[in-house]
């Protein structure tokens, strides 16, 4: 009897693919192949990650969208069977104050709402001139220095980098900084000790700065941060774990979406010309949000365990089970996208989860949608020629990273 389960558990255990899944080289911005076949199939499906352990892969776009807004799908990151993104992430939860990102309920409610004021619709609107002045000065500086010249190191990393600098308050000279910090820990095989320096170094700075301005108020996300620690409503490490949460996720994500949206669209030269050459911000907008539906960079999943039994798509998610949302082929769904494959600028009916959905949906997604309609329409206006100065195929993709890019994007015109 024993021999028997024991072949058995080995058969069934063979079946589970591991994750992440590896995109196809021959198509680097489209989806894992492996994940579209397991939702071609079904919405949900095992799979095997760095631990043994063995979570729900949710690929499908109905079965995403209703775990995203489900209470029932914890993402604090402390519960027995959350499925942990590495090592190092796992060895520091015990370490890390609660924040924005590893809360539940009300205490995710009291989080959210101290990070809100910045984020709003008319706050962020209002940087828009501030915004396309960073944007512009960068292309002048393109276009004065040498070809190829990297757009990762000259205006995708830089333009939200002193965005977000400048809507927390923390000094851009500090950039180099925080990015190598904030780096360290989000590698595939990122170690305990790797991620806990990361993380100490980037509290100790921000904590500092949250010291700073309790006795020097500011009006910046950080200032009203330490206002909230003055008034007692926060600790200076909650606060710090906010700040540092908003200032990693704030700078390194959009960087990311503007490189590939950038490779995206040199791709697809029909739809580069319909951004290009249109001044409507609505037409700007419906452009930017197929991208992030397209691209969706986050592509080793958002993560949360099952407090309770959840059904599903036609499976159980027991009480206790991990569950990863894979957002890119959630959002390349046939059953919900016609032609999800390609590149469409003027898909209007595209409510795409590239931001998430539901309480815990990206708080600075509105900064984000700007950023992008200013930077990729400016940049394409003011340089009609720009082309790939390698093949494709031979970007540095990131595919050992939690968020999807590119390290480096030689460009010429």
């Amino acid at each position: 009897m024993s021999d028997t389960l024991t072949g058995d558990t080995a058969e069934a255990a063979a079946e589970i693919p591991n994750y992440p899944m590896a995109r196809a080289a021959s198509c680097p911005l489209a989806p894992a192949p492996v994940a579209l076949e397991l939702n071609a199939a079904k919405q949900l499906s095992r799979v095997r990650i760095w631990d043994g352990s063995t979570p729900w892969l949710i690929t499908g776009y109905d079965a995403i969208r209703s775990l995203f807004a489900d209470s029932r799908a914890s993402v604090d990151d402390r519960r027995p069977g959350y499925p942990h993104w590495n090592e190092g992430m796992l060895a520091t939860v015990d370490k890390r104050p609660r924040s924005v990102f590893t809360s539940d309920a009300e205490e995710h409610t009291r989080f959210r709402r101290m990070l809100s004021k910045p984020f709003t619709f008319k706050r962020v609107e209002g940087l828009r001139p501030a915004v396309q002045k960073i944007t512009d000065d960068h292309i002048d500086a393109i276009l004065a220095g040498p070809k190829p010249a990297d757009l990762v190191e000259t205006l995708s990393l830089p333009v939200p980098s002193l965005v977000i600098s400048q809507l927390l308050g923390v000094p851009y000279s500090d950039a180099e900084f925080f990015q190598e910090q904030a780096s360290r820990g989000m590698g595939r095989y990122a170690t305990a000790e790797e991620s806990a320096e990361g993380a100490t170094a980037l509290a100790r700075y921000i904590a500092k700065l949250v010291r700073a301005k309790m006795e020097n108020p500011t009006e910046d996300l950080v200032g009203d941060l330490a206002e909230r620690v003055n008034a007692e409503e926060l600790s200076v490490r909650e606060a710090a774990q906010l700040a540092t949460g908003v200032l990693i996720a704030g700078h390194e994500t959009t960087a990311n979406m503007i490189s590939l949206a950038i490779v995206a669209l040199l791709e697809h030269p029909d739809q580069l010309a319909l951004l290009r050459d249109t001044d409507d911000p609505k037409e700007i907008a419906t452009a930017v949000e197929e991208l992030m539906r397209y691209l969706s960079i986050i592509q080793t999943g958002q993560r949360r365990v099952a407090v309770e039994d959840i059904a599903v798509a036609g499976e159980v998610i027991k009480a206790g089970e991990g569950i990863i949302l894979d957002v890119p082929p959630a959002n390349w769904d046939p059953r919900r996208y016609p032609h999800p494959d390609q590149l469409d600028l003027r898909r209007e009916d595209n409510p795409h989860v590239g931001f998430g959905y539901g309480r815990h949906q990206c708080v600075g997604q509105q900064l984000a949608r700007m950023e992008l309609q200013i930077v990729l329409h400016t940049l394409f206006r003011r340089i009609p020629t720009l082309q790939l100065a390698v093949p494709v195929e031979q970007l540095p993709f990131k595919h050992d990273a939690l968020a999807y890019g590119i390290y480096e994007l030689p460009l010429t015109w």
